[in-house]
C-alpha cells in the first residue's frame, strides 16, 4: 500500500469535457444549495430532468427503471432498477447534505441598548470564533400560522445587505485573549447582528426591534410569534470559488458532505441499466447524529425498499426486504479530515488523506477504541479495491487523525445495522466543518469516476 500513498491523482486526471462542465456545476451546486432543503430541491431537480419519477408514479419496478423518493423537503432517495431482482441485494452509496451552521433559536429577536440582535443556536460541530466578524447570509422557510410557506434568502446578492456576529476588538481582549480557544467565544454570544434604525415613536420601548418587526411583516409578512415554525439557517455568505494560484482546489461552504453528493450524483447520472438495482441516499442530520425523521437512523430507506420489491413482486413480503438489505453492498459517501502539514502533529502520517492522491476509503472511523464506527470487513474492502484498481482511479487510504487526537464517525454505522457491507470512501478536506473548507479539483474527478464504476459494477 505504500506506492499508493506517493501517486498524484493529476497524473491520471486528463478531464473531460463533462468532467470539466462538472466542475462549474459543483460551484453552482455548492453556492446555491447552503442548506439540505436547497441542495435536495437541486438534486431532485436534476433527476428530474434524467428521467426519475416520483414512487407514487410507479406502478412497476424494473430494469432500468428510474424512481425518486422525496422525505419531507429535506432527504431524498434515487434509485434505478438493475436486470437482477432486488432479493438479491442492491448497490448503494449514502451521502449527507446537511452542514455544520449557526441555526435561529425559536424565540431570536432581542433588542440591547439600541442594537438588534437574533439569537442562534450552533448545529452541529463548529470553531464558534470562525463564524464572528464574517459576512453572513439568512436562508430557510418560515411556515406562517395559516399554513403558508415563506421561503427567505437575504445576503447572497450584491445589492442585498449581509449579517455579521461582531468579535471583541483586540485592545480590550486581554481576558478573552487568556481563555481557552473553544471557551474564547461562548454559544450564547453567537449572535447576529440586525440592525438599529428606530421605528418612530418617542415613548415606545424597544423601537429597534419594533423597526425589524415592521420590516419583516412588510416585505415577508412575518410576526414573531412565526418563528416558532421556522426553519432559519445562518450560513457564510458568497458563491464558492476555485482557490490556489493554478486553480487546482475549491473553496467554498459546506463541502463536507455535498463534494460526496454531488460525486455520487454524477456517477447514478451515467448509469442506464445496471446489473444490480442502483441506489444513492441523500441524508439530513448527519452532522447531529443523524436523528430525527430525515436522518438515517430513520427507516426511510428501508421502507423504500419495500416499496420497490412490492412494485416488483407484486405483493409485501418481509422476509424478503430484509434479504434485500443483507445482500446490500454500500459505500458510505462522507469527507475526512486532509493532511495539513501546518498541523502535522495531529496526523499519523502514513494513514492520513492527503489531498491531490485521490479517492479515499476507510476501513473504520470512530473514535477512541473505534467506538461508533463500522469496521468493514476485509472481503468487502478487497472488492472495492479491484473495482477501482481496474477502473484505474487514483485512491487512498486513511483515518481520521491520530488515534487519541479525537475522531469521528459517520452514516456507515447506521447501514451496517441491516447486515450489508458498507466502507467509509470520500475525500479528504482542509478546514473542514470551517465556513470556507477546501477540497482538490482532481480528488472531485476521482471520486466521481471512483463512484461511478462502483455503482455500474457488474459482478
Amino acid at each position: 500500500m505504500g506506492s499508493k500513498k506517493v501517486k498524484s491523482a493529476w497524473d491520471k486526471l486528463r478531464m473531460s469535457e463533462k468532467e470539466c462542465q462538472a466542475m462549474t456545476e459543483y460551484l453552482s451546486f455548492l453556492s446555491k444549495g447552503k442548506t439540505e432543503r436547497e441542495s435536495w430541491q437541486i438534486i431532485e431537480g436534476w433527476a428530474r430532468k434524467a428521467g426519475f419519477v416520483s414512487l407514487d408514479e410507479v406502478k412497476l419496478f424494473g430494469s432500468g427503471q428510474k424512481v425518486c423518493l422525496e422525505v419531507r423537503d429535506k432527504a431524498g432517495i434515487l434509485a434505478i432498477g438493475g436486470l437482477r431482482p432486488l432479493s438479491e441485494g442492491f448497490r448503494l452509496i449514502v451521502t449527507h447534505i446537511d452542514a455544520p451552521r449557526l441555526d435561529l433559536k425559536q424565540r431570536p429577536l432581542y433588542e440591547e441598548e439600541g442594537l438588534a440582535f437574533f439569537k442562534t443556536h450552533y448545529y452541529g460541530g463548529i470553531k464558534k470564533y470562525q463564524w464572528t466578524a464574517l459576512p453572513l447570509a439568512l436562508h430557510g422557510i418560515v411556515i406562517l400560522r395559516d399554513g403558508q410557506r415563506v421561503e427567505i434568502v437575504i445576503g447572497e446578492e450584491e445589492e442585498e445587505p449581509i449579517f455579521t456576529i461582531c468579535d471583541l476588538l483586540p485592545h480590550l481582549a486581554k481576558d478573552q485573549n487568556n481563555k481557552k480557544l473553544r471557551e474564547a467565544i461562548s454559544g450564547e454570544g453567537l449572535n447576529l447582528l440586525l440592525g438599529h434604525n428606530p421605528s418612530t415613536g418617542e415613548s415606545e420601548e424597544e423601537r429597534v426591534k419594533s423597526s425589524i418587526l415592521i420590516l419583516l411583516k412588510e416585505t415577508y409578512g412575518i410576526e414573531e410569534d412565526d418563528f416558532v415554525s421556522a426553519e432559519l439557517e445562518v450560513v457564510p455568505a458568497g458563491k464558492a470559488r476555485y482557490a490556489g494560484l493554478d486553480r487546482s482546489f475549491i473553496a467554498g461552504y459546506g463541502q463536507d458532505d455535498r463534494i460526496c453528493s454531488f460525486a455520487a450524483w454524477k456517477a447514478l447520472e451515467k448509469i442506464k441499466e445496471p446489473e444490480w438495482t442502483t441506489i444513492v441516499v441523500f441524508a439530513d442530520k448527519e452532522e447531529i447524529g443523524s436523528d430525527s425523521n430525515t436522518g438515517m437512523k430513520a427507516r426511510f430507506l428501508e421502507n423504500f425498499i419495500a416499496e420497490l420489491i412490492t412494485l416488483q413482486n407484486g405483493s409485501y413480503d418481509g422476509l424478503m426486504v430484509r434479504r434485500a438489505m443483507a445482500r446490500a453492498k454500500a459505500l458510505s459517501a462522507d469527507v475526512t479530515g486532509g493532511y495539513d502539514p501546518n498541523y502535522a502533529e495531529v496526523m499519523d502520517k502514513l494513514n492520513s488523506a492527503y489531498l491531490g492522491r485521490g479517492l479515499v476509503i476507510s476501513k473504520y472511523t470512530g473514535s477512541g477504541g473505534k467506538y461508533e464506527t463500522s469496521d468493514a470487513n476485509p472481503e468487502f474492502v478487497a472488492e472495492v479495491r479491484r473495482i477501482l484498481d481496474d477502473a484505474k482511479i487514483t485512491w487512498q487510504t486513511a483515518e481520521l487523525g491520530k488515534v487519541d487526537q479525537g475522531g469521528g464517525g459517520t452514516i456507515a454505522q447506521y447501514m451496517a445495522i441491516y447486515g450489508m457491507e458498507v466502507l467509509d470512501c470520500g475525500v479528504g478536506i482542509l478546514s473542514m466543518h470551517s465556513p470556507w473548507e477546501i477540497s482538490s479539483v482532481a480528488d472531485l474527478v476521482m471520486m466521481m469516476r471512483g463512484y461511478h464504476a462502483f455503482l455500474g459494477y457488474r459482478g
